[in-house]
């Protein structure tokens, strides 16, 4: 084979290596860098907003709603005559290439009646249990979703609200999770749905035969020859308690019982039944955390900046040591730029303040994030968001 006919081949095959080898590096800085940033955009929008709450200003979300980032790969290639003097006529083959990005990034506002009625909806009894159920510390959980905590039953009636504006209720409330959190230490905190056993007595001579096989779909059918009667039963699910023992140690009627009392208040309260005689046992609780909205979490976290401080408060003498009990659900710096997580707003830096050992801080943003995701519906897309290689 002559020379110019292999770098002439060298010149069309070298080429086509270099593309396929640079589009898939392409998408992945791409996927990669572009999560990031989109990671990293909601973090400083949280900050911003507890900024927003701190000054009593409105809250407000933007989102990316679609990324679609275009590569152009530009490749050439050609021969040179070597170095070689007057000795031979050998040609050097050369390449070269340029490669260009063009993003185009799609960002609306978050707003509208629906995003609305979620920031300002309390959240339901299952999205604690689901955040719960993932090793979530139960202590800053409720600190963070729970309104208040109101107590009925061993002379402990009352309301005792999350706000340190309420001294009073909010060290009732403070060491109340702290005590939850003391038997979730121990892995002995349970949040489970109550289920339980309903069962009809009905005259066999009211039910048609044709009947029966709809009704065997959803309820277990029992005659009753005796009595002439038709016993039907079904098993509920019913509503979440925090206990300190397995609900299913409990007979069916106390389980029954524990759900009408549940099923008597909101969507947006989680029942708690700490009993003697468990771990945890040394202070019985019994009542409901009434959670609260998104809005009204970061509202808390924004106003602890200023008009309502959180103040330390000791555990109750009946709680065994617990591992963390920090003075601030989520402690920011105002005014410093040391963490690696900060915004600007209002002429003075937000950041989240640094800590040693268990990050208490870290997990509370992490949980943070997490919750405004299950705010958040989905954005409003103009297709899929896409990564385009073109070559």
């Amino acid at each position: 084979m002559s020379l110019p006919s292999l770098t002439a081949i060298l010149g069309l095959a070298v080429p086509l290596a270099l593309s396929g080898c640079l589009s898939p590096l392409a998408l992945d800085r791409a996927v990669v860098e572009y999560d990031k940033a989109t990671a990293d955009t909601l973090s400083r929008q949280l900050l911003l907003n507890i900024a927003r709450a701190h000054h009593h200003q409105p809250l407000h979300f933007t989102g990316v709603s679609n990324i679609a980032a275009t590569f152009n790969f530009q490749l050439n290639a050609g021969a040179t005559p070597a170095a070689t003097g007057d000795n031979g006529s050998l040609l050097t083959p050369v390449f070269g290439g340029t490669v260009s990005e063009n993003p185009t990034i799609s960002i609306v506002p978050i707003e509208g009646e629906e995003f609305t009625k979620r920031m300002l909806t309390p959240f339901p009894e299952s999205k604690l249990t689901m955040l719960l159920r993932q090793g979530v510390d139960v202590d800053l959980l409720l600190r963070l979703l729970a309104g208040e905590l109101r107590l009925a039953g061993d002379g402990q009636n009352g309301i005792y609200s999350n706000r340190p504006v309420d001294a009073a209720g909010y060290r009732m409330f403070r060491q109340a999770v702290l005590h939850l959190s003391s038997i979730q230490d121990r892995h002995q905190l349970f949040a489970e749905p109550l289920m339980f056993e309903r069962e009809w007595l009905l005259p066999a001579g009211s039910v048609a035969a044709e009947h029966l096989a709809e009704l065997e779909k959803d309820y277990a059918v029992e005659f009753l020859p005796q009595s002439g009667q038709v016993r039907l039963k079904k098993r509920v699910v019913g509503r979440i308690v925090l206990t300190n023992y397995d609900p299913a140690l409990l007979s069916n009627d106390e389980r029954r019982r524990l759900h009408e009392e549940a099923g008597k208040g909101a969507d947006n309260d989680v029942g708690v039944d700490i009993r003697a005689g468990y771990p945890g046992g040394e202070w019985p609780l019994h009542g409901v955390f009434r959670l609260r909205s998104f809005h009204n979490v970061l509202n808390f976290i924004g106003e602890g900046l200023g008009d309502e401080p959180e103040f330390a408060v000791d555990k109750h003498p009946a709680t065994p040591a617990v591992r963390e009990n920090p003075v601030q659900t989520l402690a920011l710096q105002v005014g410093a730029d040391d963490g690696d997580l900060s915004v600007e707003f209002g002429g003075q830096n937000y950041a989240l303040q640094p800590e040693t050992g268990y990050q208490w801080n870290r997990e509370g943003f992490r949980l943070l994030c997490q919750i405004f995701q299950m705010t958040v519906a989905n954005l409003n897309q103009q297709g899929a968001p896409t990564i385009t290689i073109a070559k």
